[in-house]
Parts: structure tokens; C-alpha cells; sequence
């Protein structure tokens, strides 16, 4: 017997089922299963016990109650569903089993094609990049929060940052966070947070768990498109730690819990407490340490200390000296300035205005009188000029040559001498005129024109 055992490896029954499970568990990675739940078991414990079929083959599956607890909608025998498991080996029956992670209808698969549709896109973009992810702040003054009011999440947050920082100020923003309308009132809200004052330090996008119909608003490109342009930090907290969403994956954070998001955001008082208690103690030991080094330092000093009367009395000596010296330095330095004020008075009064002003107002005298002959005669000369002038414009007036006979004829015509007539033959019988003589004007009536008279002509020799 010993013999055979030497020549062959012999496995005991839990052995060699440990091997297999280490084997299957090791090849398989998390995987997607798409079949119809039979054989539906839910024992005491709250484990899910069933069965995924298709028309050929069936495979046994375990869900347990830390992850069944999640799902909104309870599966049921005959339901189409798709499921997210880990391949495994049920050592105690050797059974080959799944250990099922997350469980969703059927239907879903349309969301789900949807849901990797966009995430490439938007990872092609460069939206999920590390690089563009800020860092939240370590102490946060104003936090908000984008949730439903009625959710389960909210208050697992106001909770946590209750117990956790009291000190920070949490600002509730209520929007839908299922149904069509959830994507733009979620997108609204985020606007609505940047435009406070003051601002916010971050925010907190978050709901409770569910299938991939109930967090769709959250896989929106609208949603995504938002929070990749929002100047705040974001954090997002959607779901359970199994749900991965479009938001979780742009935000700058993603928390796999509503209350494990607050935890990330803001600082445990607890441990604050902790270091504050540290740093005083620190604190003091140095503030002991450094009195005890200037202690000893005032002591070094005080032994190298001279006696200050003594220093006194040498600086009242040098005192009394300084003050003999200024006492001849100003009195020297007065008397040269009285002997050159002396001489500046006598150059002044030689230098005084009052000659220069003297001489300047005799000129000023015998310029004027110049000037005034001088106009007198200018204005004699224009005065003489100005009357033969006169007696010129006199003898060619035509007033004066009225005054020896002769008339000026005008027809009327509104104005004040009318319009001159100088030919007899430019004026018709019958008109009007006006002979304008020395004493006044004559109206009278044209009877008759007839041309100036010619002379003879002379007779021939």
C-alpha cells in the first residue's frame, strides 16, 4: 500500500475539492450570465438559493444577503434576468456554482449597451482622465448636497457629517433623482450651486441603490456634461458599491456609499481631537524647552553685565564734554554769520532798486511827453485831410447838384428813391414818376415822351 502511495498523488475528497474551487476561482474573472431564474429558495438567513437555465443546460447560484439586500425588484422563478457573478465550487456538496453579485431583469441589457456606448465616448474624450480630477478640500466650510429629500441617502449623509464635523454648514438641494425629469433638474441644481454666495467648497451627488432603469438619470450625457464643466469638486455617491454609473466615473470622486461619501469629504472630529491633543502636548514641550534655553541664555548674559553706575557716570562725563564743544563750535560758527550779514547789508543797499526805479521813472516821464507831441501832430495832419476830403465829396454830392437846378427822375417801386430814369425813351406816356429837387420830391404823370434834340450838321466848305 505504501508502495502505490509513493507512485501516485492521492488527494483526500476536501482536498481535491479545494483544488478544483482555487482552479475554477482563478481562471474565471467576474463575468455576466444571462438566463431564467428556476428553483428560487429564500431560507432564514436571507441568501438567495436559484438556478439560471436556458434550453440546454442549467447552472446552480448562490446570492448572498450582503448583496441581495440592494435589489430593489426580488427575483422570481421564470424570470429572465442578467447576472454579475464569480464562478466558484460549493466544496462541502462539490457543486459548481455561481456566487451572483448583482442581479438585474433582462430587459436591462438595452440600458446596459447604452450605458458602455456613452462611457467610450466620454472616455475617448478625455472626461474620465485622473489628470482632471481636483482634490476635495481637507476642511470644507460649505458642503452641498444634490438628493431627493425623500431618499434613504440624504439622511445616511446629514447622519454621517452630523456625528463626524459638526462645524460644517450642509446645504440640501432637492431634485428627482429618478423618471425623465431627474437628469435636467440634477443638472439645474448644479448650476444653481456654483451661483452661490457664498460659495460652496463641494458637492455631494448622491441616491440609494437600485436597478439599472432606476439610476439612468445618472448614465445621462447631460448630467456628465455638467459635471465635467462645474468649477466646485464634485463627489458622487450613487447606488451601492456593486453600482457604477456615468456620474460616479466623471466626477471628481466617486464614494461607493452615500455614507461612506461623507466620511471621504470631511475630517473625523475623533481623530482631530487626537491630533489637536498631540500637537499641544508637542507644543508645550517645545514652549518648556525653549523658557529653559533663554532661561539659561539670560543667565549667561547677566554674568557678562558691567555695573550700570559706573557706565552711567562715564556717560555723563562724555556728556558734559559734548556740550563744551557744541557750546564754542556754535559760537564760532554765529560770529562768522553776524560778519557776513554785516557785509550783505552793505552790498545790498548799494544794490538797492530805488536808483534803478528813480532813473527808469524819468524816462518813463520824457517817453510820455514824446508821445503825446507825437500824436498831436498825427492827429492835426488827419484832421486836415479829413476836411479837404470832405470839401471834395461836397462839390461831386448830388445833393449839392440839386440844389443848383437839377432833378433826378425815378419811377417807384417800393423803395425809398425808386428806380432812376436816365433815357426819356425807357418810360411810357401815362407812367408815374417822381422828380426828386433840393427842397423835396414832385409826383407827377408822364404825358408825353420825345427824344433829346440833335445838333445840326455842319455845312460842308
Amino acid at each position: 500500500m505504501s508502495d502505490y502511495s509513493n507512485v501516485r498523488r492521492v488527494y483526500a475528497v476536501s482536498e481535491l475539492a479545494a483544488e478544483a474551487r482555487f482552479v475554477i476561482e482563478g481562471r474565471f474573472p467576474m463575468l455576466w450570465v444571462e438566463g431564467e431564474v428556476s428553483n428560487l429558495s429564500r431560507p432564514g438567513s436571507g441568501h438567495w438559493y436559484f438556478s439560471l437555465k436556458d434550453d440546454r443546460a442549467q447552472i446552480r447560484c448562490a446570492m448572498f444577503a450582503s448583496r441581495n439586500r440592494y435589489i430593489r425588484a426580488p427575483i422570481r422563478d421564470g424570470m429572465a434576468v442578467l447576472a454579475r457573478c464569480r464562478l466558484s465550487l460549493y466544496e462541502t456538496r462539490g457543486e459548481f456554482q455561481a456566487i451572483v453579485e448583482h442581479v438585474e431583469p433582462a430587459g436591462e441589457g438595452a440600458l446596459r449597451a447604452a450605458f458602455e456606448r456613452l462611457r467610450a465616448t466620454l472616455e475617448a474624450e478625455g472626461l474620465f482622465a485622473p489628470e482632471r480630477k481636483r482634490p476635495l478640500p481637507a476642511f470644507p466650510r460649505r458642503i452641498g448636497v444634490v438628493s431627493s429629500l425623500s431618499g434613504a441617502a440624504l439622511r445616511d449623509v446629514l447622519a454621517v457629517l452630523r456625528n463626524r464635523y459638526p462645524l460644517v454648514e450642509v446645504l440640501c438641494l432637492p431634485v428627482a433623482t429618478q423618471g425623465i425629469e431627474a437628469p435636467p433638474q440634477i443638472a439645474d441644481a448644479l448650476e444653481q450651486a456654483q451661483a452661490l454666495n457664498p460659495p460652496l467648497d463641494l458637492i455631494v451627488l448622491t441616491r440609494g441603490g437600485g436597478s439599472l432603469e432606476d439610476l439612468a438619470a445618472f448614465n445621462s450625457e447631460l448630467l456628465a456634461r455638467h459635471i465635467s464643466r462645474c468649477a466646485i469638486p464634485v463627489v458622487s455617491a450613487v447606488g451601492h458599491e456593486t453600482d457604477v454609473t456615468i456620474a460616479d466615473l466623471v466626477a471628481d470622486r466617486r464614494a461607493p456609499t452615500p455614507s461612506a461619501a461623507a466620511e471621504l469629504i470631511v475630517p473625523d472630529r475623533a481623530e482631530l481631537t487626537v491630533r489637536l491633543l498631540g500637537a499641544e502636548g508637542a507644543l508645550a514641550r517645545r514652549m518648556t524647552e525653549r523658557v529653559s534655553a533663554e532661561r539659561r541664555h539670560v543667565v549667561a548674559v547677566s554674568r557678562r553685565l558691567v555695573d550700570p553706575a559706573r557706565a552711567i557716570e562715564q556717560r555723563m562725563q562724555r556728556a558734559d564734554e559734548l556740550r563744551e564743544r557744541l557750546a564754542r563750535a556754535v559760537g564760532h560758527r554765529l560770529g562768522g554769520a553776524a560778519t557776513r550779514l554785516q557785509h550783505a547789508r552793505g552790498s545790498l543797499g548799494r544794490a538797492s532798486p530805488a536808483h534803478a526805479i528813480e532813473g527808469g521813472q524819468q524816462r518813463a516821464q520824457q517817453a510820455w511827453r514824446q508821445l503825446v507831441r507825437g500824436m498831436e501832430r498825427q492827429l492835426a495832419s488827419a484832421s486836415a485831410t479829413l476836411r479837404g476830403t470832405i470839401r471834395a465829396l461836397d462839390a461831386v454830392s448830388p445833393l449839392n447838384t440839386l440844389s443848383r437846378g437839377y432833378a433826378v427822375v425815378s419811377q417807384p417801386d417800393g423803395s425809398r428813391w425808386g428806380r432812376v430814369v436816365s433815357d426819356a425813351t425807357a418810360i411810357a406816356a401815362g407812367a408815374r414818376i417822381d422828380a426828386h429837387l433840393a427842397g423835396g420830391t414832385i409826383e407827377a404823370t408822364v404825358l408825353a415822351t420825345r427824344p433829346a434834340p440833335t445838333e445840326a450838321p455842319e455845312e460842308q466848305a
